[in-house]
């Protein structure tokens, strides 16, 4: 299969999550995780969809394979085993709240992937429950890139707490790095090139109608406009980014950074949107 922007499987996922979300009940007694996996062979990378990725998140048009697009790849596979009927959790108004993502070796774009997704734990949350999903990506049978991410199900919870954000950013002040002006239209932009088009990122009406006052940016799209700003982003080998408020459209927000570029930041005002930190290989160029 050749991987362009999956906005049907996307849109069938969310129509699906759409319908039994109600029938799911955050919390209950003895919720389980479903031992699901599913996994896409031969996935290609479609030139065409991955440029549009490219220039909307600021990352080279030629070069490495950007440290996010594997997520983007899997994402489909990601919301469909979220919305399936096993999985205890309603997929509507799940928040995305922190990810983490390893490339373990360059994979050349050309190459075809095999992907597998799976959840991995369910985590009593201070604000409810929190499952863990993982991705993975394979090349010639070899692990090349993975990721975890954490999405929040809000509900009353006691006596349980937040998972430890191992590995996040400090939360003091960075210094100020750049400023962007980012357009209203932003999230409707990057829903093209991802695929990704949930209606709290494309208009002020179809955000509204799940309590956000204007669209927000995508939170994955926040990540990759980092790392794409920092220095020489195909060394990057790993980044934990923790989302901490959504960005809402248009909004003008700085990119902070320390001196070595391993802790970032986006911010508007003394609001933090985000948190991330990184690791990079050793010197010299991607293998």
């Amino acid at each position: 299969m050749t991987a362009a922007a999956p906005s049907r499987t996307l849109t069938a996922s969310l129509v699906r999550g759409a319908l039994t979300s109600p029938f799911k009940r955050a919390g209950r007694s003895g919720a389980t995780l479903t031992a699901d996996r599913l996994t896409a062979g031969n996935v290609r990378i479609a030139p065409g969809a991955l440029a549009s990725y490219s220039r909307i998140c600021g990352f080279p048009e030629s070069g490495p394979l950007p440290l996010t697009y594997p997520h983007v790849l899997g994402f489909p596979l990601a919301m469909r085993l979220m919305t399936g009927r096993n999985f205890p959790l309603p997929v509507v108004g799940l928040v995305h709240t922190w990810i983490e993502i390893t490339r373990h070796r360059a994979a050349p774009v050309r190459d075809p992937l095999e992907l597998t997704v799976y959840a991995d734990t369910l985590t009593p949350h201070r604000r409810g429950t929190e499952v863990s999903m993982v991705t993975e990506a394979r090349s010639g049978g070899e692990l090349v890139w993975d990721s975890r991410s954490g999405y929040l199900s809000r509900h009353p919870a006691t006596n349980a707490v937040a998972p430890s954000a191992v590995g996040a950013a400090p939360a003091t002040e960075l210094p100020a790095v750049a400023e962007w002006r980012l357009p209203g239209d932003l999230g409707r932009r990057y829903g093209a090139a991802s695929g990704d088009r949930n209606p709290i990122h494309l208009y002020p009406l179809t955000a509204r109608l799940f309590g956000f006052p204007r669209a927000i940016a995508h939170g994955m799209w926040t990540v990759a406009r980092c790392l794409a700003e920092a220095a020489d982003p195909g060394r990057i080998r790993s980044v934990r980014a923790d989302f901490k408020a959504p960005v809402l459209l248009p909004a003008t927000v700085t990119y902070a950074a320390d001196g070595s570029g391993s802790a970032f930041q986006l911010r508007s005002g003394s609001r933090v949107h985000l948190t991330g930190a990184t690791t990079r290989d050793g010197g010299g160029a991607d293998p």
